[in-house]
């Protein structure tokens, strides 16, 4: 009798499964479709399971798993998998971030391909009887600039193509050093200078609230009359509404979308555009890519199953149980500090100061830095952020990473100070864990306060004087956005102040304008977590 089992859904690759299948103490069990209720009454049997993003691993199916020691996404997001749960379970998730890249990257490039020389709409004519040549004067990719927003595994791997096909390259991606877009024969330039300068743009950035149509009215007012744009990514960067008026008036004379802001997406006005190209959500799809991740994690299974250490960790990192148990509480608190501080910052980041105080000084600290990286990193890079790879990440970004430590911990029992040098300044952070390991955010900028790193909040930097929290409490109340806790702290009446709220709903960005225009606020940032 097999020593483990491991429960396959989703219709993982087959031959995919053969690093499980070879190991005599490994049984694999092909799973069904099933509901939630379905799986939670199984799942108990478990040892570990591989899904796609069909299956739900939810809270509910993790508390019913006892003997569940590592779950693998055959594929790089893990959204469907609850990561929190699973911590604290103890259970490890584990995905396949390198398997898809070369799919995506291909595609992006048959697009742009297509898009250039109007292939769909001709083959279209064609099967419909007409042969018309003339209608489908293309242009040419080499001379051209390309626009790569976001220069990632994928977007370098375009422009390593692009390149081939001699296209000049130009690039924004404010995570990554001028040094390493130069070696790889790219040149930075800002956002707006992209727009107005490329030929082409393709989008390889991840989906946040930063990217969240990010190519939106103004991004298309500033483009080139003529350019083509190609979005292989993640749906919702392209406001598609302001891409449809822009094609509609002939400024982008093309466009090439794999993902819709809503999927799927068979109603979009784009599609009656006959300049307009679209597949739905190909960007992976491939043999190769879809083997590929089947190994890459039926691998990662059997390692963590033998007690072995993992690449693709996205949870936990792989680390002696000793260590393990000294330093895992604070695992969640760096973690929640690196998110949060990455939503403030602003410019290009060149390094992460990371201090430890208190009890931690004399700790094996190295996991909890990892834990900060990952955190920092998550928000603003499209690929998939872990324990593993987030040192090298940073690194590859011309992003230095310090830690030290000292015994000085300004009253409290310990304390993680994270500075980020950016070139519009600094920005300092410092939290702590409070009783029953509670994290909590105690310093910004050298301000005291005392808020819980979760949900939803705002940074609002203000002159203290009287008429500022007051005006900012309306606006929520006139939003119908309820406050859940606020804090403020200062040095000095009269001089500078910072104000955290915690509120329990997504702020809308016409009102995080409102809050701007209140007399005496410096600034405002909203921070999801």
């Amino acid at each position: 009798m097999a020593q483990y089992k491991v429960l396959v859904m989703d219709n993982v690759s087959e031959k995919g499964l053969e690093p499980l299948r070879k190991e005599p103490d490994i049984e694999v069990v092909i799973g069904k479709k099933m509901t939630e209720d379905e799986l939670v009454e199984i799942i108990g049997e478990y040892d570990a399971m591989i899904v796609r993003s069909a299956t739900k691993v939810t809270a509910r199916v993790l508390e019913n798993a006892p003997k569940l020691k590592v779950v693998g996404r055959a594929g790089v997001g893990v959204d469907n998998i609850d990561l929190n749960a699973a911590t604290q379970r103890g259970v490890l998730v584990v995905n396949a971030p390198d398997g898809n890249t070369i799919a995506a990257t291909e595609h992006t490039i048959a697009m742009m391909l297509a898009l250039a020389r109007n292939i769909p709409q001709a083959v279209a004519k064609m099967k419909n009887g007409v042969w018309d040549k003339k209608a489908f004067l293309g242009v040419e990719l080499r001379g051209k600039t390309l626009g790569i927003i976001g220069l990632g595994r994928i977007g370098s791997a375009v422009a390593k193509r692009a390149q081939a096909m001699e296209m000049d390259i130009v690039a924004y991606d404010p995570y990554i050093s001028e040094e390493k877009a130069e070696s790889l024969g790219i040149r930075l330039v800002a956002f707006e200078e992209l727009l107005s300068t490329a030929d082409f743009i393709t989008i390889h950035m991840p989906k946040t609230k930063e990217t969240y149509h990010m190519l939106d009215e103004r991004a298309f007012s500033l483009m080139k009359d003529g350019v083509r744009v190609i979005n292989c990514a993640r749906g919702g960067i392209v406001d598609e509404e302001a891409l449809y008026k822009y094609m509609k008036s002939g400024k982008v004379a093309g466009a090439a979308l794999d993902v819709f802001e809503k999927e799927p997406n068979t109603e979009s006005p784009l599609l009656e555009l006959d300049n307009f190209i679209a597949t739905p959500h190909l960007g992976a799809s491939t043999a190769e890519a879809q083997l590929n991740v089947a190994l890459d994690v039926a691998e990662e299974i059997v390692e963590a199953l033998q007690g072995k250490v993992v690449r693709n960790t996205v949870n936990i990192p792989s680390i002696s149980p000793d260590v393990m148990a000294k330093v895992k509480p604070y695992l969640k608190l760096a973690e929640k500090l690196g998110k949060f501080q990455a939503q403030l910052v602003e410019g290009r980041v060149t390094k992460l100061e990371i201090t430890y105080s208190g009890a931690l000084a004399g700790e094996e600290v190295k996991p909890i830095t990892t834990a900060l990286v990952k955190g920092f990193l998550d928000p603003i890079l499209q690929e998939s952020v872990n324990f593993i790879n987030a040192p090298l990440l940073a690194k590859n970004r011309g992003i230095s990473v310090t830690q030290t430590v000292n015994g000085a911990a300004n009253g409290y029992a310990s304390l993680i100070t994270l500075k980020v040098i950016s070139d519009k300044g600094e920005k300092s952070l410092s939290g702590t864990l409070f009783r029953d390991n509670e994290p909590r955010i105690v310093m910004v900028d050298g301000y005291r306060i005392d808020t819980k790193p979760e949900g939803y909040m705002l940074y609002v930097p203000h002159i203290d004087k009287p008429r500022i929290i007051g005006p900012v409490g309306m606006l929520f109340g006139e939003h119908n956005i309820n406050i859940a806790g606020m804090q403020v702290g200062r040095k000095e009446v009269g001089g500078k102040a910072v104000m955290m709220l915690s509120v329990d709903a997504p702020v809308p960005e016409d009102t995080l304008k409102a809050i701007a225009e209140i007399d005496g606020v410096l600034d405002v940032k909203f921070v999801s977590l």
